[in-house]
């Protein structure tokens, strides 16, 4: 694919969505539609971002024998989801900063301990070019009420045997899935 250009098409309060226009291999034009945190792509190097957008936070608790996953109410989907501690990094930010403060927000617990960054990665690659970072730690405290009354939040610690059976009952988003039957089985 040859890259050819972007244009705008709308711009919201948190996204922007975006035509980009390639060539394909027998010189026909594709035009594949996204969405970006960023206001102002106009190039395949600002397509490409430079930064992480937001952080997703992978906590087990002090005995390291229970995960940490928010069951939340994603107004995208109209229906509850399992999924890590997650959100925007906001300016001037380092990574490990956002990610104890997202966690505090969303569920009043302290990361105290931060063991390994996983690397960016992009959150839903088909459709955005909105870049993650996984910060990996542990947690402690008394779970309390989301700070944001737009957030429906019911944060739980999970045992292996207890993310199993979740696994096969429940939706999850997709990273949260992957990592958690990977770490439900070592």
């Amino acid at each position: 694919m040859k890259f050819k250009g972007i244009e705008k098409r709308e711009e919201g309060k948190f996204i922007t969505r975006y035509d980009i226009a390639y060539e394909t291999v027998d010189q026909k034009e594709k035009i594949y539609e996204i969405i970006s945190r960023n206001r102002e792509l106009d190039s395949l190097e600002a397509l490409n971002g430079k930064k992480p957008d937001s952080v997703v936070i992978i906590a087990v608790d002090e005995s390291g024998e229970r995960i940490l996953i928010n069951k939340e109410f994603r107004m995208a989907v109209g229906d509850w989801v399992y999924n890590f501690p997650a959100g925007l990094i906001d300016e001037g930010e380092e990574p490990c900063e956002s990610a104890k403060r997202e966690l505090w927000e969303e569920t009043g617990l302290e990361l105290y301990e931060i063991d390994d960054f996983i690397g960016e990665s992009y959150s839903a690659v088909g459709f955005s070019n909105e870049i993650n970072v996984c910060v990996v730690g542990k947690a402690r405290g008394t779970f309390c009420p989301s700070t944001s009354t737009v957030e429906e939040i019911e944060p739980k610690w999970y045992t292996k045997e207890e993310i199993r059976k979740l696994l096969k009952t429940s939706r999850f988003a997709a990273r949260t899935q992957a990592y958690c039957y990977l770490w439900s089985k070592v």
